[in-house]
């Protein structure tokens, strides 16, 4: 079992992320602090595996746990949960060593899988011997191994800049596509992927003449 610790602050998040890691086999809950100062004595007192850390807590803020943690000489594999979208940020997680990223909202199956690409990663048991066994290994967690992937048609690179994109306001399938230099086509596939997944919903947005446009918006968190 990959025991977990989850840190989040606020009570019905942390009741979800407890409740999602719980129901994906392989993974346990060991405990659940609400601030940085009590994840860093759960990780002093406790055999963890893995920690689903959120970036914003009342005492301080995830990026300096994770600064403590390696300072302390824990090597615990880190998922930084938040809603932040600043480059900065995610650049600090990764000079720190977290291991994935996780960008509020999400579901369920979001949260599966990036558990189940973390295990696949962890209990790989076969030798590197090339870089396309290091790429294989690292594929596992960036969501891009083949088993139990994105549909054809999709890679988790654009879909990731898609989702940043709707995350900051409703966008029209022309509107992301000329956010990313995509055609509309692709920018309405991946959009109707989101819709299709739980992740975003379709809205009429009305001018002063003509048609309604279909907008897409991302779901609010704990909406269904």
């Amino acid at each position: 079992m990959i025991r977990t610790l989850v840190v989040e602050d606020d009570p019905v998040a942390a009741d979800a992320h407890v409740a999602y890691v719980g129901r994906v086999r392989g993974f346990e809950v060991v405990g659940c602090a609400g601030t940085g100062a009590d994840a860093l004595r759960l990780l002093a007192s406790s055999e963890v595996d893995l920690v689903l850390l959120d970036v914003h807590l009342p005492d301080t803020n995830g990026l300096e746990v994770l600064r403590r943690m390696r300072a302390a000489g824990h090597t615990t594999d880190v998922i930084m949960v938040t809603r932040a979208r600043d480059l900065a940020v995610v650049r600090a997680a990764v000079a720190y060593g977290a291991t994935q990223y996780l960008v509020k909202p999400f579901t369920f199956s979001a949260v599966r899988a990036k558990l189940e690409g973390y295990q696949t990663y962890r209990e790989s048991t076969a030798p590197v011997l090339a870089q396309d066994d290091v790429d294989g290994l690292f594929g596992a967690l960036r969501g891009t191994a083949p088993a139990g992937g994105l549909p054809k048609g999709i890679s988790r690179e654009s879909l990731d800049a898609v989702a940043l994109v709707l995350q900051e306001a409703g966008r029209t399938a022309v509107e992301v596509a000329t956010a990313l230099g995509a055609s509309r086509v692709t920018a309405r596939r991946y959009l109707e992927y989101l819709v299709g997944t739980g992740l975003a919903v379709r809205h009429a947005r009305y001018g002063t003449t003509g048609r309604p446009q279909t907008e897409y918006r991302w779901r609010p968190e704990g909406v269904q």
